[in-house]
């Protein structure tokens, strides 16, 4: 049964019918999700890239020590990209199911905890890719963008947090705060691109398409905020976080199973 929405205020477009429509929404990307996660697994080759770690083997001095890597594992991409479909796919099932209530009930708060619990795991597993096929292999500097992309999703969180319905005034300050710490990974990617110039186009392809759609998230929650046209409308944008995240996943999904994972 859906959530009990009678309490106010109550953000902007969420009535029962809206919300009967993001649970089928809901329950076809669970399908789709999961169905892709599936097909990559049983379809996918041992294609791995190592993860590796570098120190000085010396005190950091003037000549001393030298500057010593190894390999520490092989992360078998093909894992990784069902992971980040799989998660997708198990909060779609559980916002349809068993987490409806929470879920119907936050988004009439305007928020959404289950797409930020998600995507601190999933989006993180995507950028962790990313970072791979752009030669950031270091356990040390793979931590840092993990971290790094996990902070700019909270602070997304807390951006819905700060500005709940019925408000007299509307900051932006987590919203800015997070653009500023979620785009460090991109400027890690973006410099080696300096000393991988002859990379193979379909990895600049790859980076391309992914970082569009890094705008596109951010610019949704920012037209949220701003209440600009369609957007002054919870439930547009909360449908928009479903596409975006749904295009995000396949296009990177299929782009590197074409590439590295088909055999």
């Amino acid at each position: 049964m859906a959530a009990n929405l009678t309490s106010t205020p109550i953000a902007t477009g969420v009535t029962p019918e809206r919300l009967s429509n993001l649970r089928r929404w809901n329950i076809g990307l669970t399908i789709l999700h999961l169905g892709q996660a599936a097909v990559i697994l049983f379809l996918t080759n041992d294609f791995a890239i190592p993860v590796l770690t570098s120190y000085i083997d010396g005190p950091p001095e003037a000549g001393g020590g030298d500057l010593v890597t190894a390999a520490l594992f092989n992360l078998r991409i093909g894992w990784a990209v069902a992971l980040f479909l799989a998660l997708a796919g198990l909060d779609h099932l559980l916002t349809a199911s068993v987490g409806r209530n929470v879920y119907e009930r936050d988004l009439g708060r305007g928020i959404n905890r289950f797409r930020w619990v998600e995507y601190s795991f999933s989006a993180t597993t995507m950028v962790i890719v990313l970072a791979l096929y752009w030669g950031i292999t270091t356990i040390n500097a793979l931590i840092v963008v993990a971290g790094a992309n996990v902070a700019m999703i909270l602070f997304g969180w807390l951006q819905e947090r700060m500005n709940p319905p019925g408000r007299t005034s509307t900051t932006m300050l987590p919203f800015w705060f997070g653009s500023l710490i979620g785009i460090t990974p991109w400027l890690a990617m973006g410099l080696n691109i300096f000393f991988y110039s002859d990379a193979p186009q379909y990895i600049f392809v790859i980076l391309g398409v992914q970082a569009v759609f890094f705008f596109c998230f951010g610019l949704n929650q920012w037209l949220q905020y701003r209440e600009v046209g369609l957007w002054a409308n919870y439930a547009f944008g909360e449908k928009t976080y479903l596409v975006l995240s749904l295009g995000a996943k396949s296009l990177l999904a299929w782009q590197i199973f074409a590439v590295s994972l088909f055999s």
